[in-house]
């Protein structure tokens, strides 16, 4: 699927930018977010009034910098968790603290991925 067939592809421009930048902070405050694109306090409000009625993001209330104002966080369905799987194993370092890339789990992981077919 093109990004232009995807469940975002009726964005206006400013909405695919704005969400493009959440993703790739994995976060962001709203007044950031207006900041960085270049954009008013109004508008930037809007667009992420939008991409949240999308559900294409979550918004969170907090204060930063001691203003009021929103947290931005792409959800959960924006994650690629198909990178974390090889055939139908789950990598063997999620959730450890320290993995061993000679263990036997790794290596098993590994090569299903190696030889998954596409």
């Amino acid at each position: 699927m093109s990004a232009a067939e995807g469940p975002d592809a009726d964005l206006s421009t400013d909405e695919r930018a704005a969400l493009e930048l959440i993703r790739e902070t994995r976060g962001i405050h709203q007044s950031e977010l207006w900041k960085e694109l270049d954009i008013s306090s109004r508008k930037g409000s809007r667009i992420a009034e939008s991409l949240v009625e999308q559900t294409l993001i979550r918004r969170e209330e907090t204060v930063y910098q001691g203003h009021n104002t929103y947290f931005l966080m792409p959800t959960a369905r924006d994650l690629d968790f198909s990178l974390l799987m090889a055939g139908d194993m789950l990598s063997p370092f999620i959730g450890e603290e320290e993995v061993d890339p000679r263990s036997d789990a790794f290596s098993q992981w590994l090569m299903n991925l190696a030889y998954e077919e596409y």
